[in-house]
């Protein structure tokens, strides 16, 4: 029998200890450690699901590295033709970690109505593109189909839909031109699709074709595209594959990660892992000093009961892990019900939608949570250790207790 263990069910059993002037010290020490789980949680969850929504938006457009020609174009509209005939097409075999790879042409273009235009990006898209990203953006209509032959369909934004008055089933012309002294040519494109990113700054710029419009208007040949879009198993290894793409590709060529390509987006969001790193050091600081209260009060209480174990030859660590028997207890109990009011509103939000956020500051209607049990175990796994560590300090107290003082104790 573990003596020091059942010393401590005795005492967490006992009606005396419940109904004692520590139960409430004892109580506000639960309090705090399930406020401080619920909290931390929150802040984990919000945190990293913002950084993975925000980041999945921005690889939607892009891939997590562009492969595309050296020029001095710098803006996003492909000029270079690339052909595909390359040895890391259509998969990358040479490398590991890469998912998938994709071939693509930007081009712009003026979309002009009876009462209005606005000026956007075509990205031509063809067989091997991955349309995954934009299945969770689709808000209406359906994805267009450029697996057969060469058609007018296009899949717009619902910023741009909403700007200029669009529904699915219509259609307008697109105007391209090369430049001053040449006419503009004119495309027709049926919206099939509306899609809703939640990202404002690529939401007005971008609408996806058929890429066999880009290669005729730029008079490029049917294996010609502007770049390649390249997918990684692991985004948190998305330089080391940046740079091994690099070694990989033709001198002509070069490799941008989208870390890099959007680097202030990407510098922005790593700030919630500081705040993150913060919230969670205060909380436990915290739920540890009121456990060490509760510890405290709990040994003076208990003065007259180690006297008499320590008169009967109970060393002194046996009576101390008594007491953190006892603290390991009443911690429990506090990450039990901050595991159960945290995820419970966790959950309520991912599946209700009840807290919004501004989409023009943090590029999403609503706060985004992202679940691992893996977060949630190291969490209360560090929690219980880290308060359990600040608890040994004032458990020292028990060695300092006199016998023939503590029996006398009143």
């Amino acid at each position: 029998m573990n003596f020091e263990l059942f010393i401590a069910k005795r005492i967490i059993g006992s009606k005396t200890y419940k109904s004692s002037v520590s139960a409430p010290i004892i109580k506000i020490g639960i309090a705090a450690i399930a406020i401080g789980v619920v909290v931390m949680l929150i802040a984990i969850a919000t945190g990293l699901g913002l950084q993975q929504k925000i980041r999945d938006k921005v690889v939607a457009f892009n891939g997590h590295i562009i492969i595309d020609n050296y020029d001095t174009n710098a803006s996003d509209e492909s000029q270079v033709p690339i052909s595909l005939e390359q040895d890391f097409y259509p998969e990358f075999n040479t490398l590991e970690g890469i998912s998938h790879i994709q071939g693509t042409a930007n081009k712009f273009t003026i979309i002009r109505t009876t009462t209005d235009f606005e000026g956007v990006v075509i990205k031509g898209v063809g067989k091997d593109y991955k349309w995954n990203y934009f299945e969770e953006f689709l808000v209406d209509g359906r994805l267009p189909d450029f697996t057969k032959k060469l058609n007018n369909e296009i899949l717009i934004s619902k910023y741009l839909a909403n700007r200029l008055g669009f529904k699915i089933g219509d259609t307008f012309q697109s105007l391209f031109g090369e430049d001053l002294e040449h006419l503009p040519r004119i495309r027709n494109f049926k919206i099939v699709g509306i899609y809703n990113s939640g990202f404002q700054e690529l939401d007005e710029k971008f609408c996806i074709a058929d890429i066999r419009h880009i290669q005729r208007l730029n008079k490029w040949e049917k294996n010609q595209v502007g770049a390649f879009e390249v997918f990684v198993d692991d985004f948190s290894k998305i330089e080391e594959t940046g740079e091994a793409v690099y070694r990989e590709i033709p001198s002509l060529m070069k490799s941008t990660t989208v870390t890099d390509k959007y680097y202030s987006v990407f510098e922005w969001i790593k700030i919630f892992d500081n705040n993150t790193y913060g919230i969670i050091a205060i909380m436990i600081l915290v739920a540890g000093i009121n456990m060490i209260t509760a510890l405290l009060v709990l040994i003076l209480e208990r003065t007259q009961m180690i006297g008499v174990l320590k008169a009967l030859g109970t060393a002194n660590w046996s009576v101390r892990k008594m007491f953190l028997y006892n603290a390991s207890y009443l911690i429990g109990l506090g990450l039990l019900w901050g595991n159960l009011i945290g995820l419970g509103l966790l959950f309520t939000q991912k599946y209700f939608k009840l807290f919004p956020l501004n989409p023009d500051t943090y590029y999403v209607s609503e706060a985004p949570v992202y679940i691992s049990l893996d977060y949630i175990l190291l969490l209360n796994l560090g929690t219980f250790v880290l308060c359990l560590l600040m608890l040994l300090i004032p458990s020292v107290i028990i060695s300092k207790i006199s016998p023939v003082r503590a029996i006398r104790f009143d």
